[in-house]
C-alpha cells in the first residue's frame, strides 16, 4: 500500500468507482453495514479501493481504513467478498480511529 493515493474530489465514492470501471480498472467497494456505539461514518459509507491501492470516500479512519484497504486488495485478487468487524474499547479507541469506542462491520466486494 506505499503507492496508494487519496484521492480528492467532491464526487460520490460509487460515481467515482463507476469511472474507474469504465476505465477498465478493477475496483472494490466497501460498505459499512452496522454500527454499535460510536462510530464516526455511518450506515452507507463508502470506500472504493482499485488494484493499485488507490481509494477514494471513508468508513471510518485511522487503521481501520488502512485495513480495509488491505483486506479489499485481497477481495480483488481472489474475487471473494468478505465481512470484517472492528470493535474497540474507549480507552484505544482513538488509536483505531473510532472516536469513543465501539464496532463497525464492513462489507468488502469486487465490482463488475
Amino acid at each position: 500500500m506505499e503507492n496508494a493515493t487519496v484521492l480528492e474530489s467532491g464526487q460520490d465514492p460509487l460515481s467515482i468507482a463507476e469511472n474507474w470501471m469504465k476505465d477498465g480498472r478493477d475496483v472494490a467497494v466497501a460498505t459499512v453495514v452496522e454500527t454499535w456505539g460510536s462510530a464516526p461514518r455511518p450506515v452507507g459509507s463508502h470506500l472504493v479501493i482499485d488494484r493499485e491501492g488507490n481509494f477514494q470516500g471513508s468508513v471510518s479512519g485511522g487503521c481501520v481504513e488502512g485495513e480495509v484497504v488491505t483486506e479489499a486488495l485481497d477481495v480483488l485478487e481472489t474475487g471473494q467478498p468478505r465481512m470484517l468487524e472492528f470493535g474497540v474499547a474507549d480507552e484505544t479507541a482513538w488509536q483505531a480511529g473510532l472516536s469513543c469506542g465501539g464496532r463497525i462491520k464492513v462489507y468488502v466486494e469486487r465490482l463488475g
